[in-house]
């Protein structure tokens, strides 16, 4: 495997030190060693530990392993400065960040070695994590999705193990002072914003992070501090990109961005859905208008039941409702599209008549987000009438097909605190999505040829995808299903109204003979978790390694 790579990179291990536990730097140099890939060069500044232990192993360490290269610094700067003074040790082509009691992989460079050949253009790497105990039993393994730019806003997914050029890493000046406890995060936002290749994900656990008494990094201070120069550095991130925003508290340490609102509000075309029960209409209409804070709104429904029919005429009227009539339900996306070519709306709003709103703000977020250059399609969290998350994302092959991420405590944060953040996904739920006119008119709207309404929400997004545009899902866009009965686990996100088991399997069929393997490998769902139930662990894996049978 190593012998057939084109190209052998050099990497440099950048790793500050202080105060180090003798057992767990001597770990930390020890995993080093121990890579099967041998061309690197492992740079530890120590940032002046007054413990002489520390410089004792370090020195043993380099006098026995020409390929450790050691700078005692006089005067303790921090985490920054110290990384810095490891930076200006390295010659390699690409920088391993390491803290100073954590463990590598064995086979962590070699894996990364086999990732440069495979995207030569590529400037920014990074793997699956766990953590260590003091026993040194590994547990909490993070699997990650692929990368997931809105995603990085909430948290730092990349580091842990963060892998950069070191070109990329010179020409933006190395680890900025000021952002110790996230000097890392400052570095991936910065480096994922020039970068012109691509960010590579490497779905293996490659780097185990140490978790023991008295470890600094879990301090309460430690992570205060860590957060607020997180904030400060998306903050900075997101004014030099143009976009007008604050950051605040998503929860468990993580972020949440709040967009401006823009000097005018665009128009939203609600197209809403109603099949049944009749008396729905009233209090969704009542919803839209009385319980959420949105200045232009225009309202189509489509009636798929004839109840509109017994609404008093000055009702709708008073709403300034139009009504659509549609008779049959597999046709249903033709009458949609037609509903959307009826309205003037920027943006468009797919709603059905049984969901209600749980803040009055869910628009305004919706909108923000679906206004962004590149999104298409934008989806909301859902809670059933049970308390429970009903809709938290679209997971591609979950299911046979897709399925919703579903079926938890609607407070609950998620796996790694997922259900808290904004981020980008495959699909949305056609139960609640805003999309953009243009987006929509891009790719044609709703396929009007085999499809029911099943999987249309899924077409939908994937063809969003398809054509370049991302598909958003954010928590801050609450709202709740008033019926009890729509179950969580059907095989689409947005439950078929299709009653013929036969013909469910004939949409399964089409939609894989149109999408092919994009079903069985969704980017934001790690190939590692199971496509039987949420956040499980598949087993068997997956995925592979590059030395391994692919499976």
């Amino acid at each position: 495997f190593l012998a057939a790579l084109a190209r052998k990179p050099k990497f440099s291990i950048l790793v500050p030190v202080y105060q180090t536990p003798a057992k767990e730097l001597s770990e930390m140099i020890a995993s080093v060693k121990g890579q099967i890939y041998d061309d690197w060069e492992l740079c530890i500044a120590d940032d002046a530990s007054p413990q002489p232990h520390v410089r004792e192993i370090l020195e043993r360490a380099a006098r026995s392993e020409p390929r450790i290269k050691l700078e005692f610094r006089k005067e303790n700067g921090n985490i920054s400065a110290a990384s810095n003074s490891a930076l200006a040790l390295a010659t390699g082509d690409f920088l391993v960040l390491l803290d100073h009691d954590d463990v590598l992989a064995p086979h962590a460079l070699a894996m990364l070695a086999d990732a440069i050949n495979r995207h030569p253009q590529a400037d920014v790497f990074y793997s699956d994590e766990d953590k260590l105990d003091a026993k040194g039993r590994r547990y909490g393994a993070y699997f990650k999705p692929d990368w997931n730019p809105e995603l990085l806003y909430g948290q730092n997914f990349l580091s842990h193990l963060g892998v950069y050029r070191a070109s990329l890493v010179r020409e933006l000046g190395g680890f900025r002072l000021g952002f110790e406890g996230s000097q890392d995060y400052d570095l991936a936002l910065r480096a994922t914003a020039v970068t012109m290749g691509p960010v590579v994900h490497l779905p293996h656990v490659l780097y185990h992070w140490r978790v023991y008494p008295g470890a600094t990094t879990f301090s309460s201070t430690q992570i205060e501090r860590a957060v607020d120069a997180a904030r400060r550095a998306i903050q900075e991130q997101l004014a030099g990109l143009g976009i007008e925003a604050s950051v605040g508290d998503a929860g468990y340490n993580c972020h949440r961005v709040i967009r401006a609102s823009p000097a005018k509000w665009p128009r939203v075309s609600i197209v809403a859905t109603l099949r049944k029960d009749p008396e729905l209409l009233a209090d969704f209409l009542q919803g839209l208008h009385e319980k959420t804070d949105y200045p232009d709104m225009e309202v189509v429904v489509i009636d798929s039941s004839a109840s509109a029919r017994r609404l008093p005429t000055e009702m709708l009227k008073k709403r300034g409702v139009r009504v659509v009539r549609n008779s049959n339900p597999v046709g249903l996306a033709r009458t949609v599209n037609e509903a959307v070519r009826r309205t003037s709306g920027e943006i468009i709003l797919f709603l059905e008549s049984d969901v209600l709103a749980a803040d009055p703000g869910w628009l305004k977020e919706m909108v923000l987000l679906a206004r962004q250059p590149g999104t298409g399609a934008v989806g909301a969290k859902l809670r059933s009438a049970d308390g429970k998350t009903w809709f938290g994302g679209t997971v591609l092959g979950l299911n046979q097909l897709a399925g919703p991420i579903s079926g938890m405590s609607a407070a609950a944060p998620g796996y790694f605190g997922k259900l808290l953040l904004t981020q980008e996904m495959s699909c949305v739920s056609g139960a609640c999505m805003t999309v953009a006119r243009a987006a929509f008119d891009a790719v044609g709207g709703f396929d009007e040829s085999k499809l029911a309404p099943s999987f249309t929400d899924i077409d939908f997004c994937l063809r969003l995808r398809r054509a370049g545009y991302r598909i958003m899902w954010t928590p801050n866009a609450r709202l709740h299903r008033r019926k009890a009965d729509i179950p969580a686990t059907s095989s689409s996100s947005n439950p078929t109204q299709v009653d013929n088991p036969t013909q469910v399997d004939l949409e399964i069929a089409h939609m894989r003979e149109r999408w092919g393997q994009m079903l069985e490998r969704d980017p934001f769902w790690n190939p590692n978790l199971s496509l039987d139930s949420n956040a499980a662990m598949s087993s068997p894996p997956r995925v592979s390694r590059p030395w391994q049978k692919t499976r």
